[in-house]
């Protein structure tokens, strides 16, 4: 499935129908009298969150979007029909902002969780208003510099540019520099099967697995979701390697977990990497840096690893460090058992 996590669209709301201008009149009647009915509103532009969507890709190839028109209206006071809202369903965790002002409208964090985003338009009155309206406000037929709806026309549907970005929702985060082990490490405790290779970002897009409270991955109160974000470098703060696409996502998770290459494979020091992955994310954000964080001090299988770990634990005492291999499955049931345990303890 292809990831994408941001969006840019049109939209405009329906436009409301014409009221009519008719008279009625028969034999018992001396003059003949205003009938005419009021016309419909036009839709309104309405978003949705739904859990059964992944991802913003729709919305990369359609971008332009208008709610359906309000019907017009017709003799003996029958009123137009009211346009029906045009409902646009996005994943759990869309971020709706206006494109002109950069202004948050809305964040749906939940599921079925909605906002009218552009409002229809109002329909136009029918004639039959004119036998209890002062007639001053006939003769005013401007009003913002659209006909007033006295007149018979509708009034137009709101219309706005809207940008979509998408930040997952996860209880952890896994943060670290390319190849330290994160694919390997989500694959391996939950049931996500994530592209693992030797190669930088093999992640290309944040990954989401479910960690189940048992070996029988049933649902209860001890399952977390855990994302497996794309693996940061220096300057990812700044856009570098997308990696502020990538940062976003982990400021709605309650945990970052630091996966440590402990073994140094790729040549780096264990510590200059935490130290630097730690600078990313205070240049980022300062509520991501002051968020709670796990460091899983993977490939401990690898020669070099128990020495690297035992400089790392006197440097950074203050920290919480568990020693693992992904690869080997070792070490996993102790952080898990952690990680659920401070879960219990935070607000939800």
């Amino acid at each position: 499935m292809i990831f994408v996590d941001e969006a840019r669209i049109f939209l405009k709301a329906g436009s409301g129908g014409k009221g009519c201008e008719s008279f009625y009149s028969d034999k018992f009647s001396r003059h003949p009298r205003p009938d005419g009915g009021d016309g419909g509103g036009g839709g309104d532009v309405v978003f949705v969150a739904d859990k059964g969507i992944q991802t913003l890709l729709d919305y990369r190839f359609k971008q332009h979007y208008q709610a359906p028109k309000g019907g017009n209206a017709s003799s003996k006071g029958k009123k137009g029909k009211v346009g029906e809202d045009l409902v646009l369903r996005v994943p759990v965790g869309t971020l709706i902002k206006d494109e002109k002002t950069g202004l948050s409208i809305k964040d749906l964090v939940s599921d079925q969780q909605s906002v009218i985003v552009a409002k229809g338009g109002q329909g136009g009155h029918g004639n039959a208003h004119r036998r209890t309206a002062p007639p001053a406000l006939l003769r005013k037929a401007k009003r913002g510099g659209q006909p007033c709806p006295m007149l018979g026309q509708g009034w137009p549907g709101e219309e706005r540019c809207i940008r979509l970005q998408l930040k997952l929702i996860a209880d952890v985060g896994l943060v670290g520099f390319p190849n330290a082990g994160k694919s390997t490490l989500i694959s391996s405790i939950s049931k996500v099967k994530s592209k693992i290779a030797s190669y930088p970002f093999t992640t290309k897009s944040p990954i989401l697995g479910i960690v189940a409270a048992n070996s029988e991955q049933n649902e209860g109160s001890g399952n977390f979701v855990v994302a497996d974000l794309p693996g940061l470098i220096e300057g990812a703060h700044r856009g570098r390697g997308l990696g502020d696409r990538f940062l976003k996502h982990a400021e709605r998770t309650k945990i970052l977990v630091h996966v440590v290459d402990m073994a140094g494979t790729e040549g780096r020091d264990p510590g200059e990497d935490f130290e630097k992955i730690n600078l990313e994310l205070k240049e980022y954000s300062e509520d991501l840096f002051f968020k709670h964080t796990i460091v899983a001090a993977n490939k401990m299988d690898l020669p070099g690893a128990s020495a690297n770990l035992r400089r790392f634990e006197s440097r950074y005492q203050e920290e919480k460090i568990f020693p693992v291999s992904a690869l080997k499955r070792k070490g996993l049931d102790e952080l898990v058992a952690f990680i659920r345990k401070l879960l219990s303890t935070l607000v939800p």
